[in-house]
């Protein structure tokens, strides 16, 4: 095989097998390495590649297969994985990895595994033990998830709904995760630079919203938990002087990615383009645009739409309009320009956050690599 690998891609190749995890860091060179195992170890096989809609249309799978000689490959996205249900004898690569707990695209990912060769892709293999359940019986390992409940799982008698109270045997789990789990570490050469922009907002309508449960935006009650975080945190986020900071942040930087999560927000950004009349493309559940092919270029990332399956080497500026209620998006999106092959060392990433209680609780769950729950949130303080 004459391509240039990293040493830790090299080293990862060594202990990968059919029905392994290759696990990385965003940015760590995961695809490049599955293609050179399944050229090494399965080259006799059709390859199927399921990923990300975004990284399906964008072409980068065939990029990197044609870099190792690879013609025949197809890809495609999570959404058609029943699509391949019945295939035999292939091998696939399961990119950015849908197979969590045990859902359809679990389910059916379990089908194709008995029948064909491969592996998985993943940046956050799983939280839980029962984030491995399809996997550890897509291997084998159990016949089923009563299976792997029956030997390990108490739940608590108590909860209203099935809630897990401990896992026993975890020693057995542990084994059987290590076996599968091939870890791919490196040093970086990028230092990412967080930048946390404290804006003012509105108190006396936040505190208006809290007291009186009031949308001002649908001039109805507040309905339910949910309704008043969301009013919240759109208090806090169409405040002029986080639109000030957001436009005076994408004005000073020549290229630039932001990431938002409301519509609202996004009407917002594009006003602000256009005033400042700079070029601009959108990621979002809508619109799949690539980033302008200028000097100058704002491109703005929903980042349900757009926090996976994707990269950036042209810039090393990123500004969050508002922080992500989940760390495991957010590691991901700033993933997105950090990557082994960018021409920069220093990262910057701009946060627009507040003083507001709702910014510093969605802060507080990603510092400590949790995701905020919106629902407990709002409860506590109807309560």
């Amino acid at each position: 095989m004459e391509f240039n690998l990293y040493p830790h891609q090299v080293a990862a190749l060594d202990k990968l097998k059919s029905g392994a995890i290759l696990f990385g860091e965003v940015g760590s060179g995961k695809t490049l390495t599955g293609l050179a195992y399944y050229l090494k170890h399965h080259a006799d096989r059709k390859l199927y590649i399921i990923t990300t809609a975004k990284k399906r249309d964008s072409g980068d799978w065939e990029d990197e297969a044609a870099i190792l000689g690879i013609q025949d490959v197809t890809v495609d996205s999570w959404n058609n994985i029943k699509n391949y249900m019945h295939l035999l004898n292939g091998f696939f690569i399961f990119d950015e990895q849908r197979v969590i707990g045990y859902s359809t695209w679990s389910k059916t990912f379990i089908k194709i595994a008995k029948n064909n060769k491969w592996i998985l892709l993943s940046g956050t293999p799983g939280d839980t033990w029962s984030d491995y359940i399809p996997v550890f019986i897509a291997n084998g390992f159990y016949k089923n998830k009563t299976d792997f409940t029956n030997q390990h799982v108490e739940y608590d008698r108590f909860s209203k709904f099935p809630k897990i109270k401990a896992y026993h045997n975890e020693s057995k789990l542990i084994r059987l995760r290590s076996s599968i789990l091939v870890p791919m570490f490196f040093k970086r050469h990028t230092k990412r630079i967080r930048k946390y922009v404290d804006t003012n907002f509105n108190k006396d309508q936040y505190e208006a919203v809290m007291k009186q449960r009031w949308n001002p935006y649908t001039d109805l009650p507040i309905a339910n938990a949910s309704e008043l975080t969301q009013t919240l945190r759109k208090v806090v986020a169409t405040h002029h002087d986080r639109i000030w900071h957001a436009k005076w942040l994408m004005d000073i930087h020549s290229r630039i990615v932001v990431f938002y999560n409301y519509n609202y927000e996004l009407d917002i950004l594009i006003g602000l383009c256009k005033e400042m009349n700079k070029p601009y493309a959108q990621w979002n559940g809508r619109q799949h645009q690539s980033i302008p092919d200028t000097d100058d270029w704002i491109y703005l990332v929903q980042y349900t739409a757009g926090a996976e399956g994707w990269n950036c080497t042209s810039t090393n500026v990123m500004l969050f309009y508002s922080v992500n209620y989940s760390y495991r998006i957010m590691e991901q999106s700033e993933g997105r320009i950090d990557r082994m092959n960018t021409p920069f060392t220093d990262l910057e990433y701009f946060y627009l956050t507040s003083k507001s209680k709702i910014d510093k609780a969605v802060l507080k769950a990603v510092h400590s690599k949790k995701k905020f729950n919106e629902g407990a949130f709002g409860r506590k303080v109807l309560k």
